[in-house]
């Protein structure tokens, strides 16, 4: 949940993510169809808290969480709504961005949502007491990381690296992108997009979602299992709104 990319291609959009976690956490369930609100999502599953971090949904939508919003917060637990399951609830919907907006939030600690609905990009962000929704232009490349683990110095290196990629890589595939999430900054190991810090919290996992105008395909490595799956969704149309 930890560090974002979003590329364009010519008739595609990729997007990745790496989730960075304690080592104390159980290891996450590989993706899976799971059917919520008489609709289709795949995701990769959390088993400490049955929730998710990047999922699709058969409308061809898509979405991926971060921790925190604009700056590092203090986290006062309990928090009564978990932020992965929010998270699903947002994407179990046609209109994810809206859904975004019309759910109560209050008792959820920060986050950040990135949202991919039909062709438009939205940047979410809720910071304890508001929320804050912009749409992006979806022709750009955009990387995030989490504010609750980079500070501001280091998300800007982050970027830098990004941006070195994508001037060696004009038009990056999938692989590409990949090797990235996988390799960038690895002389720094406690800041790197594949990061360990005293192997207590470290990359677990790697995420690749493409979506195309007619399906969905999500690759997901658990690096600590060193495998890899693959799952595909067929999209469908939009529900007509009465």
């Amino acid at each position: 949940m930890c560090t974002v990319s979003f590329v364009p291609a010519n008739n595609s959009y990729f997007i990745t993510s790496n989730r960075d976690e304690k080592i104390i956490r159980k290891q996450a369930i590989p993706p899976m169809q799971y059917h919520v609100k008489d609709q289709t999502l795949v995701y990769p599953k959390d088993a400490d808290g049955g929730g998710s971090w990047i999922a699709m949904n058969e409308f061809g939508n898509a979405a991926v969480l971060l921790n925190g919003a604009f700056r590092k917060h203090v986290s006062l637990p309990p928090y009564e709504l978990s932020r992965g399951l929010v998270f699903t609830d947002i994407i179990s919907s046609h209109m994810p961005a809206r859904s975004f907006l019309r759910l109560d939030l209050i008792k959820a600690e920060p986050f950040t949502v990135i949202i991919l609905e039909k062709d438009c990009l939205y940047e979410c962000r809720w910071n304890g007491s508001q929320k804050h929704c912009r749409q992006l232009p979806e022709s750009r490349s955009y990387i995030w990381s989490s504010v609750t683990l980079y500070d501001a110095q280091m998300i800007q290196k982050r970027e830098q690296w990004f941006a070195e990629f994508l001037n060696n890589n004009l038009h990056p595939s999938q692989e590409e992108i990949l090797h990235f999430h996988r390799f960038a900054g690895k002389e720094d190991t406690r800041n790197s997009l594949c990061m360990n810090r005293d192997d207590q919290m470290l990359t677990v996992s790697i995420t690749a979602m493409e979506l195309t105008p007619n399906k969905g395909s999500m690759l997901y490595n658990d690096l600590k299992s060193d495998e890899l799956y693959k799952l595909e969704l067929a999209f469908i149309s939009e529900p007509t709104l009465s």
